[in-house]
């Protein structure tokens, strides 16, 4: 609490001299609105002069409303967003730039993936937590196929899926992994495969696509593989529009790979004994790769004057230290700050520590409209396992399409 108070001190040497109430704005998510809800009590118990109004919307809904909603003056002050989709919303206008000692901050206290909140080189958000990937498997069905421990390597992988995939009378009734090209897969693809075999997803300054080489070749059809080739996973296998995740908490899936996000999920769901363990590699002490990303705070035009200084006390209260220890126990994912993850009690910790070392190598894929870029990659995976087309003309259609959005947002 004391950090708190110092860090409010140095930022905002003035006091407000009025009442004031400030908006903030997320999407639905329980474990975060009662979070939001909390903090929101907490700051305002600090700061009497400044009254928090909370609003959310369905997820499918949310950018549509703030679309609407800044232009005609009546959004919110502070609001939520994925990293992904700033440079839209910054070229749209809903956000402004934070003041240069909050990018300073940024660079010196938190950890590198949060770079990702800059958009031309200026800062327009800041993160409370991160989230990298991992490998979730069931202990029981290892343990009953006779295996000590998770894969290291994407062949013990295979061999481990191909195991604990049961087949009767042509039907699957149990299956080693839990194919999901539109869960987290995609971003297996772009940002882990095709890093492990030497490729790189895209130029340094994100405008140019490369995953279309050698290794994203590579990376696809191996992938693609897991389903035409081994049969460990079945597209479909489990209902529901995160089925992957649901057959595995009903025990029908032996493993999968997802974020930190869902730890709390699975940890009220699944009724067996699990365990998470780092992304397994090409081959022993091979390269290392993870996709990591983070929802961030951002100020909108709407905040101005004493509304201004009251939306930034309350971002630096809900990105301090405290809160992100607070945003660990409550919501489950990871602190952002450098000094946080460096603890021995999470790097060491048996469920976050896979996800916590994670994040010193992870990258954050340098979107520009992530809902289309994850859709030209999704479709790539889908037209090879849906369609049977061949991996590298699925891979060059991907390409060709993606480089237009690029090509049109950086023109």
């Amino acid at each position: 609490m004391k950090k708190v108070l110092i860090l409010l001190a140095l930022v905002f040497p003035l006091a407000l001299a009025q009442n004031v109430t400030i908006t903030y704005w997320q999407y639905e998510f329980r474990s975060k609105v009662e979070a939001i809800n909390e903090l929101i009590r907490r700051f305002e118990a600090q700061n009497p002069g400044i009254k928090v109004v909370h609003q959310t919307f369905p997820y499918d809904a949310f950018q549509q409303k703030v679309a609407a909603a800044i232009p005609a003056g009546q959004g919110p002050d502070v609001v939520n967003l994925y990293y992904g989709w700033a440079p839209t919303w910054v070229k749209a206008g809903y956000l402004v730039p934070l003041p240069d000692d909050w990018a300073q901050r940024l660079d010196r206290d938190l950890v590198a993936m949060a770079q990702a909140a800059k958009v031309g080189g200026r800062l327009y958000g800041v993160p409370t937590a991160v989230r990298s990937l991992a490998l979730f498997y069931n202990k029981d069905l290892f343990r009953q196929a006779g295996f000590a421990g998770p894969p290291k390597t994407w062949e013990e992988f295979i061999a481990m899926g191909q195991k604990l995939t049961v087949k009767q009378g042509g039907r699957f009734t149990q299956i080693g992994y839990g194919i999901a090209p539109d869960g987290q897969d995609h971003h297996l693809v772009r940002e882990v495969l095709v890093r492990q075999f030497g490729g790189r997803p895209y130029s340094d300054d994100g405008k140019r696509v490369l995953y279309q080489g050698e290794a994203g070749l590579k990376a696809l059809r191996f992938y693609t593989d897991w389903v035409r080739k081994h049969e460990i996973g079945v597209p479909g296998f489990f209902p529901g529009n995160n089925g992957y995740r649901d057959g595995f908490i009903a025990g029908k899936i032996a493993m999968i790979i997802d974020g930190s996000f869902a730890l709390g999920t699975i940890q009220q769901g699944a009724r067996f004994n699990w365990g998470v363990a780092e992304l397994p590699l090409e081959r022993p002490g091979g390269r290392k790769a993870n996709f990591g990303s983070f929802w961030m705070h951002g100020l909108t035009p709407l905040a101005t004057g004493p509304k201004r200084e009251a939306a930034l006390r309350f971002l630096a209260f809900i990105t301090s230290e405290e809160t992100q220890r607070y945003w660990l126990e409550k919501v489950g994912e990871l602190p952002a700050s450098k000094n946080l993850i460096r603890d021995p009690k999470l790097s060491l910790h048996p469920v976050y520590g896979p996800f916590v070392l994670s994040l010193a190598y992870a990258k954050a894929t340098p979107f520009v409209d992530e809902a289309a870029q994850r859709k030209v990659m999704v479709d790539a995976i889908n037209r090879v396992l849906l369609q049977g087309m061949d991996p590298a003309q699925s891979l060059k259609m991907a390409a060709e399409e993606e480089q237009k959005i690029l090509d049109q947002f950086w023109r």
